[in-house]
């Protein structure tokens, strides 16, 4: 994230502005948990982090939902219980965001969880008796999926933690690309694309 600061010509920091702070703090877990050895492989990818940057609410959790379910099923039992309910928040801060009905679940979503059947039961009666703000999404549940998530691949009994490390940050920038980059409806309406597009 320092590289990024200077790149994007800000001020030396880790915390730069050029990017997400959600994602730039997974970037920042995902460099301090990664091997030497491993480490320079994530150097590729801070150009791709630079201007990767929303208030939109749904960039933090698409975040989140990525951590989650890419941690959930391999990470030990006793975290698989927190890495549901983060699953569940996600999608139901998305369903929320985009105005669809409660409980919906993206097939990555419905995967991870069928792989934890026992947490994600658990995980689904919590749910329905909790009710989580925006505020408190963005400020609590977003950044501790993140957090588990990280932690929950480092110490999982996987053969390469660090390429699956590396695998969630460039999903997660692409999942933030998606969103961030995407043409803005309202300006785009009634435009069509042309026929080789």
């Amino acid at each position: 994230m320092e590289l990024a600061s200077y790149l994007a010509g800000e001020r030396w920091s880790d915390h730069p502005s050029c990017t997400h702070p959600l994602l730039a703090a997974l970037a920042r877990l995902v460099n301090d948990n990664t091997s030497d050895e491993s480490r320079s492989k994530l150097v590729r990818l801070v150009p791709s982090i630079i201007g990767l940057t929303s208030d939109d609410l749904r960039v933090d959790a698409q975040i989140a939902l990525r951590c989650a379910t890419t941690a959930l099923p391999v990470a030990a039992a006793e975290r698989q219980l927190a890495l549901a309910v983060s699953v569940l928040a996600a999608e139901e801060m998305l369903a929320r965001l985009d105005g669809a009905p409660s409980g919906r679940m993206s097939e990555r979503s419905r995967r991870a969880m069928e792989e934890v059947p026992h947490a994600a039961e658990q995980a689904r009666r919590f749910s329905r008796a909790a009710r989580i703000t925006e505020k408190g999404f963005r400020r609590y549940a977003a950044p501790n999926a993140v957090q588990l998530s990280v932690v929950g691949i480092v110490q999982a009994c996987i053969d390469d933690p660090d390429a699956l490390l590396r695998r969630l940050l460039e999903d997660a920038i692409a999942d933030c690309a998606a969103l961030v980059r995407a043409p803005d409806p309202a300006t785009t309406a009634g435009t069509t694309l042309p026929a080789h597009a």
